[in-house]
């Protein structure tokens, strides 16, 4: 049976049946190869080598499943990522002159290309498998378990994992109350931002009066750096749809939308075809497994606005209104979508519903903390070794998840701060990397967990210019309904655009907490009330580089311009006469064999000295 002649499943069994027939299916050949497709190895490549490594095998005969395409491995810095099995070889950075070695030596040699192993920075050993790599030791993962593994293409990939089977268990064996009941005794929290009790917003939903009843996924993923929800969509469509039914039938809604990024248009196919191939074989739309419970999904794209993640504005967006958000007395469980009952949750929590069913609830609420149960997806970037995609159990150090797992800061800096929970998050120092990762414990740091991003910050990150460019990006996609954030975040920017400009005045300081304050009290949605949290952090926890830009007029991280100066060491300079050569402002001069001097009434610390100097004579003081 496959996609274009597969008979409509008339009842849990048939599905059954169905998995257990692809599962005792032989193999497509000896040794099979998957290449990661997601968007951060087809940006280096990756569509090629899968077309290179296809047509290798067909000319051996071999059968097109010989080579599978699948989603993120969450490896981000090592890709493309390619696997061969059987044993699980993991190949990184894999070009297309590399495929022809790779087919030549594993595929049909059985033996392994040593250079394209991941090799560790410290001890210098080569992985063989992902499960000797640090990057994935430490990980624990449930939403993103079969990514990497299986094709987003291939619903018969998913069945075969064990996919739906939660679905069917629920529609065969269980009442809506008792799913209620197992979501809430999980201690499932929204993995969007707000981190509510899933539980209980699906209940307060099911039990609003007024018909019908909608459920909506959020993929309208926009903080800087974040890519968890994308992965999951790209990689694993069907658990995000198979999430989203369990949820229907629990709360009594027989329609959902998936609002996706406009941004993310391989995210879009994956999830159109998936709907397709889910509608065929009976388990969306009419009477799904002949259960007589109907429910189906339409995709929408977002605007292309970051305030449309906020829970009404993302409504109004798809009743075709402008994005903007609502007073948060009135709840969208009872006057959401068109004022009827709407029950909003994010991919990764959709995802997360699935195992819950399977697995039951107690499995869930035996990971992570006391009140933070499960694991959380975070992408982990900036200044970290190992950037990518990640899934660790709640309560998990961020000491453990930037070195473990990150590999530390580059070039061997020292960590000086990590920005968690998107543009509106804080930024956390370094006496809290021993700080567990949870809900409650980054509020009570200043931060928030948001919806995953993690920003590493070396020593070399000026920390009020980190403030000064979230409060211009929250400006830019604030959407101006209320007057604190449309005007509070513009007087805010202005303070700090004066600061990193070496022109701020005493009482500024005082100036950004008065407004913060302001924010939080009287902003119309979560974006404005939230807004000020970088800001406050970074003044809670690192006050003495504001002091220096305002009194010494100095940025002690050397990145604000005109806050720093440049200097030629004469132990270093060979006077070479590149950076004379280049200086724009003709403010170097020195002889042949004399070390070169900066006038510093003519430098327009442009930095093309620091730029062209090869032997590190210029320097930032």
């Amino acid at each position: 049976m496959t996609v274009a002649t597969c008979k409509r499943f008339s009842a849990p069994a048939d599905l059954e049946r169905f998995r257990d027939e692809l599962r005792r299916r032989p193999p497509a050949a000896a040794r099979t190869v998957r290449v990661c497709i997601g968007t951060g190895c087809t940006a280096r490549g990756s569509h090629k080598v899968y077309e290179l490594f296809t047509q290798a095998l067909k000319e051996v005969g071999a059968k097109a499943e010989a080579a599978k395409c699948v989603g993120c491995h969450g490896f981000c810095e090592r890709g493309p990522i390619v696997v061969v099995q059987p044993g699980d070889i993991l190949y990184q950075r894999v070009e297309e002159p590399d495929v022809a070695e790779i087919f030549r030596e594993t595929i049909m040699g059985g033996r392994v290309v040593e250079r394209l192993l991941y090799e560790d920075p410290a001890t210098k050993a080569r992985a063989r498998t992902s499960a000797e790599i640090p990057f994935y030791k430490a990980q624990q993962r449930i939403v993103l378990a079969h990514n990497g593994e299986i094709d987003p293409k291939r619903i018969e990939d998913y069945v075969a994992v064990g996919g739906y089977a939660a679905l069917a268990k629920t529609l065969a064996t269980m009442t809506p109350e008792e799913v209620l009941s197992e979501v809430e005794k999980s201690g499932l929290r929204g993995r969007g931002g707000g981190g509510f009790p899933t539980g209980r917003k699906w209940r307060s939903c099911r039990e609003a009066p007024g018909e019908p009843k909608y459920v909506i996924c959020n993929g309208d993923e926009g903080d800087p750096g974040a890519f968890m929800d994308r992965s999951v969509m790209e990689g694993n469509p069907h658990s995000v749809i198979e999430g989203m039914i369990i949820g229907a039938y629990a709360i009594g809604s027989h329609q959902g939308y998936l609002y996706v990024r406009n941004e993310y248009p391989l995210a879009v196919e994956h999830l159109k075809l998936a709907i397709a191939q889910a509608r065929e074989f009976g388990l969306l739309g009419e009477d799904i497994l002949g259960t007589g419970f109907s429910f189906d999904i339409r995709i929408n794209r977002g605007g292309g606005a970051f305030v449309c993640g906020e829970s009404t504005a993302l409504m109004a967006s798809l009743e075709g209104r402008p994005g903007e958000p609502r007073a948060k007395y009135v709840h969208t469980v009872e006057h959401g979508l068109w004022d009827k009952p709407s029950n909003l949750n994010n991919v990764e929590t959709w995802a997360n519903v699935p195992p819950i069913l399977n697995n039951g609830s107690g499995w869930f609420a035996a990971i992570g903390t006391a009140k933070s149960k499960g694991t959380k997806v975070f992408s982990l970037v900036g200044e970290v070794v190992n950037t990518g995609l990640i899934e660790v159990p709640m309560g998990m150090t961020l000491r453990q998840i930037i070195f473990d797992i990150g590999g530390g800061v580059k070039g061997g800096k020292a960590f000086k701060g990590v920005q968690t929970g998107g543009p509106s998050g804080g930024c956390i120092p370094a006496q809290f990397l021993d700080a567990p990762v949870d809900f409650d414990e980054l509020t009570r740091l200043g931060s928030m967990m948001g919806s995953g991003g993690m920003i590493v910050m070396s020593e070399d990150t000026c920390m009020v210019n980190v403030a000064r460019y979230f409060t211009h990006f929250l400006m830019d996609e604030s959407c101006g309904k209320c007057t604190p954030c449309r005007e509070g975040l513009a007087q805010m920017l202005a303070i700090l655009d004066r600061i990193t400009h070496g022109e701020g005045q005493p009482g500024d300081i005082d100036q950004l907490q008065k407004m913060a304050g302001l924010l939080e009290g009287a902003a119309l949605c979560a974006l404005g009330k939230t807004a000020a949290n970088p800001v406050m952090s970074t003044i809670r926890y690192f006050r003495q580089e504001y002091d220096a830009h305002i009194i010494e007029k100095r940025c002690p991280a050397k990145q604000c311009r005109g806050l720093f100066r440049y200097e030629i060491s004469v132990e270093r300079c060979k006077a070479c006469g590149l950076c004379r050569k280049h200086c724009p402002a003709e403010a170097v001069s020195g002889a042949k064999k004399t070390p070169h001097v900066i006038d510093q009434q003519k430098c327009t610390r442009c930095g093309t000295c620091l730029e062209k100097c090869p032997f590190d004579a210029v320097l930032k003081v």
